[in-house]
Parts: structure tokens; sequence; C-alpha cells
């Protein structure tokens, strides 16, 4: 058999669960929270003195803080290309013989919960008065017309380390970003981050879940893909992130050291998501691995201690730089 169809009749397997990983795993749309929930309400009277008290907390917050908010902003904002992309793994299908595929159908409720965050973090940005919010938007189209590819083909195998990995890292940027809101004073803010952080550590746990079932059916080959995705290193969702005028993908590598200079997201952040999902999937335990895989699951084991030293010797430049997004006049 080949593995095209190994990997097909795997996601079979596991689409019989897939009710309960809806229940367990996400949230009915009339109890999770919306947008509006969290902002100045239009509706009443005091719209106004609401807006105008968070454009007064948002003027505290620094220039490199703004750029990593924008960048994850548009990030959010780039979903349909992440939907498309994920609808078209191997086992996923918009229509089953019996119906709807079981696999679409989670994918479909899950880019129900991650529209909301840019929804909101959109709408943040638009009543701070601190963004340029016609170039955030040509950079959000930009980044859906350039399309993303993430290196894992339509194997779904690979694709679920993918998700594991980028869920965990959205966690993390969004509960620092949090936790910096808070620091300036702003817990309006805080208490958005915190919230789509939540959303994005209950989605990693869930496409963790699908590997480690994976690993328990077919060992030998999710510790390839494992392996391979290490090995390519994971890309991230900005990577082609660019301003207007501008090349596709030059606005990356600025926004990633503005991240690393606030400490939202550094090369030590990838290093500990990495180690985590070894743990999580107790790589060092599994059993009825082929030869191949046993080296691939030594590569793994190693990679963290051999990446931590890389990261250590990392330096970042200690220089903001400008972006059209946030205008400069402004920069404190």
């Amino acid at each position: 058999m080949s593995i095209q169809n190994v990997r097909r009749e795997v996601m079979q397997f596991l689409e019989k669960n897939i009710d309960s990983f809806v229940d367990t795993y996400l949230m009915p749309v009339e109890k999770i929270w919306q947008p509006s929930d969290l902002l100045p309400n239009s509706e009443k009277d005091t719209f106004l003195e609401e807006v105008t008290e968070l454009r007064e907390i948002a003027k505290e917050l620094p220039y490199d803080f703004w750029v990593v908010l924008v960048g994850d902003t548009i990030t959010e904002e780039a979903l349909p290309t992440y939907e498309s992309w994920l609808m078209d793994v191997e086992g996923v299908s918009q229509k089953g013989e019996g119906g709807d595929n079981g696999w679409a159908k989670w994918l479909r409720q899950w880019t129900g919960e991650e529209n909301r965050h840019g929804d909101l973090l959109n709408k943040y940005l638009y009543l701070s008065g601190r963004v340029n919010m016609r170039e955030v938007e040509i950079t959000t189209q930009h980044l859906i017309n350039d399309g993303f590819d993430p290196g894992t083909d339509r194997d779904p195998y690979k694709n679920f380390v993918f998700t594991s990995f980028q869920e965990l890292a959205t966690y993390v940027s969004h509960n620092r970003v949090a936790q910096i809101a808070k620091k300036f004073g702003d817990h309006k803010l805080s208490k958005i981050c915190r919230l789509i952080a939540g959303d994005e550590m209950r989605h990693h746990h869930a496409y963790s879940e699908f590997v480690d079932r994976i690993f328990k059916i077919d060992p030998s080959e999710m510790m390839l893909a494992f392996q391979y995705m290490m090995k390519q290193k994971i890309t991230m969702p900005a990577h082609l992130i660019r301003e207007s005028g501008e090349a596709i993908g030059t606005a990356f590598e600025k926004f990633s050291e503005s991240a690393q200079r606030i400490g939202v997201y550094t090369a030590m952040d990838y290093v500990e998501i990495l180690q985590k999902l070894i743990d999580r999937w107790e790589i060092d335990k599994i059993s009825d691995l082929s030869d191949e895989a046993e080296k691939a699951r030594d590569y793994l084991m190693k990679l963290p201690t051999r990446m931590t030293r890389i990261a250590e010797r990392l330096v970042v430049p200690a220089e903001e730089k400008l972006f059209k997004w946030v205008q400069p006049a402004i920069v404190v």
C-alpha cells in the first residue's frame, strides 16, 4: 500500500472521533466570546468616552509593541489562506459519501473560532489611533494574495506537526503581548490578547492530540514526518509579509526583530516549543520503530540542545526599524 493510501486510511480512522474532538476542543458559537464583548459598545451613549479612554491608554505603549501587535493582527487576518491550505490535506474533503467530511467539519469550525481573532484585533487597532490602517490593510491583502507554503505538501502527518507547533507559538506570542499591555496599564488590550491566547492553546491541544493518536497507529511514519518538519524548520505564517511597494517577505525580518527585542517571541521560544512537543508526544518512549525512524528519533532528541547553542549566539539589532504601519511621528 502506498504512503498516500496509508495516510488516507489513518485519517479516516481518526475521523470516526471527529465529533468528540469538536466537543472537547472547540466551543459552541453561542457560548464563546465575540469581538463586540471586548470593545466599546457603539450602541451606547458612552461609546465615544470609552474610545477616548482606549486611545489615551494606547499612547503609553512603545513602538516595537505596535509593530508586533500589527504583525500578529495581519497574521490572524490571513486566515482564508490557512483554511484553503488545510482543506487540501490528504483525507480532508468538503463532501464525503455520507455527507459532510468530518475533517472538513473540524476545519470549518476551527476557522470560525480563529476568524474572531483578526476581527477583534483589527477593530482595536482602528480605534487606538496609533496605526495607519490603510497600510495594514494593504499588507494583509498582499499576504493573502502571496499565499503560504509551510512545506508540508498534502501530508496530514506533517501538517499536524506544523499546526501543533504553530498554535503553541501563537499562544506564546499573544500571551506575552497581554503581559506587556498589562505592564503599561492597558488592561482591556491585555484581556483581549489573553483570551486569544486561550483559544490558541485549546487548538494546540487538539492538533497535538491528533499527532499523539497517529503515533499510536503509525509510529515510524509519524516520527519521520516530525523529523522532516524540524529539519526544514517551521515556517512562520507571516514569513511572506511585506509593506506597500515592497518585495515579498521583506518585512518579516524587521517584524521578527521587533518581537525578539521586546521578548514576545524569541529564538529560545522556538527551542522550548520543540522540547514541549517532544515531551508531549513522549518521543523517547515510542516503540516499534523502523531503523530509519529510530535514527529520526535520535536526531529529534538531540535537536533542542543543538538549537539552544545557536539561539544563545543570536544577536538582535538594538535599533528599532520603522514601518509604514505605525507612523514615525509617534515613535517613543
